[in-house]
């Protein structure tokens, strides 16, 4: 990563340093904030993004992330909690994971990528208020079916 880079998740990192939760003067909600924040984390990691919030044709929902880390194309699913409750990995639901594989699959065939080395990678970032965010990457979190 460059050094603009570096400068640019030194500055989200030093806004997100009391915590994600939505900021109604912004307009952002937790998600976006959690999803920039994860963006910036990414590409200090070494990844190569792609794409982000890629939809596929007759499927809902979305792919948060898509990028090479390495020669390894990842799909990145980003989750975000701001409470005490549940841990973020816990949004990952057999549902959940069927739809990705669906649109992941549809990504490879519209960029005719059905070679390429793949794998699914989960973000889940912890940002209570007035803390900063704990980030915690899941490289391969879950197989295709």
């Amino acid at each position: 990563m460059g050094l603009l880079g570096r400068g640019v998740f030194a500055i989200v990192a030093w806004r997100a340093r009391k915590g994600l939760a939505e900021d109604p003067a912004r307009g952002q909600g937790t998600g976006v904030r959690g999803e920039t924040y994860a963006y910036w984390f990414l590409r200090r990691q070494g990844y190569v993004l792609i794409a982000r919030n890629y939809q596929a044709p007759g499927v809902r929902g979305e792919i948060d992330m898509v990028g090479f880390d390495g020669q390894v194309l990842a799909f990145v699913e980003v989750k975000t909690r701001t409470g005490e409750a549940a841990e973020p990995e816990e949004a990952m639901t057999p549902r959940k994971r069927h739809v990705l594989e669906r649109m992941a699959q549809s990504f490879l065939a519209e960029r005719h990528l059905r070679n390429t080395v793949w794998r699914f990678d989960v973000v889940a970032i912890r940002g209570g208020p007035g803390r900063p965010p704990e980030v915690r990457l899941h490289k391969d979190a879950f197989r295709a079916v």
